[in-house]
């Protein structure tokens, strides 16, 4: 496992720009209207939790010791874009749509501190 330490910190960066792009790509698809937004084919709630799970977990690998910040990051960032669809006439923001992003969020953040917890994943991470 020890070979994995000197890659850790570029994978803490990688995944902290990749965070970064996520959250921008969200705010993006959240705010345009309805008729521009992505469509996958999935249920809706599933993309949204889906979406704020990679989220969370983004950010929480590439940020491994704020996982409170994290988490507060990414429950703020989905009860903003909720409100933020209210500025938007053919969007909608609903308390339902925050809890499943919220929920989403919180198993991504999860997922992504466990991992950046591992032995292998702890070694080498920047201060």
């Amino acid at each position: 496992m020890a070979a994995l330490s000197p890659h850790t910190a570029p994978m803490h960066r990688i995944a902290r720009l990749l965070g970064w792009l996520a959250l921008a790509s969200l705010i993006f698809v959240t705010v345009v209207p309805i008729g521009l937004r992505p469509v996958s084919g999935a249920p809706v709630s599933l993309e949204r939790l889906g979406a704020f799970a990679v989220l969370g977990f983004l950010f929480a690998f590439g940020y491994p010791k704020r996982p409170a910040q994290v988490l507060v990051l990414v429950i703020i960032a989905a009860a903003g874009l909720e409100a933020f669809q209210l500025l938007e006439a053919t969007r909608h923001g609903r308390m339902a749509d925050f809890l499943v992003k919220a929920a989403g969020g919180g198993i991504g953040v999860a997922i992504g501190s466990g991992l950046a917890a591992l032995p292998a994943f702890r070694r080498g991470v920047e201060a």
